[in-house]
């Protein structure tokens, strides 16, 4: 057996590292996580802003004394039902994201994650406010009203069922709903949030398109009522709609976000 020769070279000392290099390092690192650090507490203070400036505008009123004025008995209980139950998520909502926040700050290991969770948070409430345009599985409902004789009432009504039944979000005509939209106006000139729309009314929903399409052909629903006014109602089930019309929301005159203290 031949041996192979040794590199002199093989059995010298490996070069020790510079102190200077390892300081310029460690340095360098020490830079970079300061910067992020201060990009993470940038970001956690204004989504608390928008947070709490969400929550307040989201528990105003439903609609002004006009809108409410002719509805019915259960019109009312149901609007009063679905403030109530948009508010408690909402609280649940900002008390999630108030936690997220905190754990954000435990460890520096856990910033990349827990920021990308708070933005999707913050676009979820987005959506949920109308401020930020959707897409999804959902419906295309069009209310005919050729003779206009169809009340608000019956829009007000379409739009209260949508969202028992589900719809994340929705838009009639180019106006986004919100929790305070109110319907206004009288048949054949009717009005929501002060903008009016023009027959045929397209509501345009977002959610499961079997749960929004069954609930709009309960006997004695809307399809039901609208028919019975001198309407009528079509409803395309979709794999994806889009809801691109914004909302620019309302700045409170009283409520403001809590700062936690």
């Amino acid at each position: 057996m031949t041996d192979r020769p040794v590199d002199d070279e093989a059995l010298e000392e490996p070069p020790t590292e510079d102190p200077l290099v390892e300081d310029d390092r460690s340095t360098w690192q020490r830079l970079r996580e300061g910067r992020r650090d201060r990009l993470a507490a940038a970001l956690i203070g204004v989504l608390t802003l928008l947070l709490g400036f969400a929550f307040a505008v989201q528990v105003r009123s439903t609609g002004t004394p006009e809108a409410l004025a002719g509805a019915r008995e259960e019109d009312l209980v149901s609007i009063l039902d679905d403030v109530n139950a948009r508010e408690e998520r909402l609280r649940e909502q900002i008390s999630e994201q108030r936690t997220a926040l905190e754990q954000l700050t435990d460890s520096d290991s856990q910033g990349a994650t827990a920021l990308a969770e708070a933005q999707q948070r913050a676009t979820a409430l987005g959506i949920l406010n109308g401020t930020i345009a959707a897409e999804g599985p959902g419906i295309t409902l069009t209310v005919l009203d050729p003779d206009g004789t169809v009340p608000p009432s019956a829009l007000l009504n379409a739009i209260q069922e949508l969202r028992g039944a589900g719809a994340e979000t929705m838009q009639v005509d180019d106006v986004r709903i919100g929790v305070s939209s109110a319907v206004t106006g009288t048949a054949g000139d009717l009005r929501i949030d002060g903008q009016a729309v023009q027959a045929p009314y397209t509501v345009v929903a977002i959610g499961s398109a079997q749960d929004l399409a069954t609930a709009m052909g309960i006997p004695g629903g809307v399809s039901a009522l609208v028919r019975r006014e001198g309407g009528e109602v079509r409803i395309e089930q979709s794999d994806e709609v889009v809801v691109d019309a914004l909302r620019v929301l309302d700045e409170p005159q009283y409520a403001e976000p809590d700062d936690g203290g």
